[in-house]
């Protein structure tokens, strides 16, 4: 008889459902910003302060900030007590990562499209920094450490998969021509998003062990 999950497990899918809501708007928000250029423009264009998609994009994205939040917040509350001192350490640092994404971005999202040169932009891009130094780190912590525990090796590889396209992403930005600057942008914020959903269905499926 398969064992009854309880709230917290539950929770964890809300991980998948944020995934989902972020995919949603980065896929048809651009359906409201005429002349739109998804190759050459980043996905942060379609929420600026004066984007004609922003509204489209506020609706259609409502369920990944929170839903990421208390997806990675429910996993860090599960796993006390459980797996390595260092591999929660990791998982600690990845679920700050989402919050400061979460709140930063909401705070400060551009004021136009590109980079206009106030304040607010500024601070966008010193949360967009933070945000990957934070992303790079959390992964080291969690491959190394999850390879190290043997048990959770398979956790490992989703974060060498997610840690690979959030680098590609990184160096893909700056070297890549500027007419295909979204592309690789887009592997680094698919790569948190989507690891965060792959934590959410190991909360799911009550994966540590005491």
């Amino acid at each position: 008889m398969s064992k009854k999950r309880d709230l917290m497990q539950w929770l964890g899918l809300l991980g998948v459902i944020a995934l989902l809501s972020y995919a949603a708007a980065v896929v048809f928000s651009p359906l409201a910003y005429p002349g739109y250029d998804w190759m050459a423009q980043a996905v942060s264009d379609l929420s600026a302060d004066n984007a004609p998609s922003r509204i489209v994009w506020n609706q259609l994205s409502s369920l990944s900030g929170v839903g990421s939040v208390v997806s990675i917040t429910m996993m860090c509350v599960y796993i006390q007590g459980k797996l390595t001192r260092p591999l929660r350490v990791g998982i600690y640092l990845f679920a700050g990562m989402m919050w400061l994404s979460a709140v930063g971005y909401a705070m400060f999202p551009l004021t136009d499209s590109g980079f206009a040169g106030t304040l607010q932009d500024i601070m966008h891009v010193v949360v967009t920094i933070l945000v990957i130094v934070l992303s790079i780190a959390s992964l080291l912590l969690i491959i190394f450490n999850a390879v190290r525990s043997k048990k959770y090796r398979s956790l490992a590889v989703w974060g060498a998969i997610a840690l690979f396209f959030m680098i590609a992403g990184s160096i893909g930005v700056n070297a890549a021509p500027s007419q295909y600057f979204g592309i690789p942008e887009r592997f680094s914020v698919f790569a948190a998003m989507g690891f965060n959903a792959v934590l959410g269905v190991y909360l799911f499926c009550d994966f540590a062990e005491k």
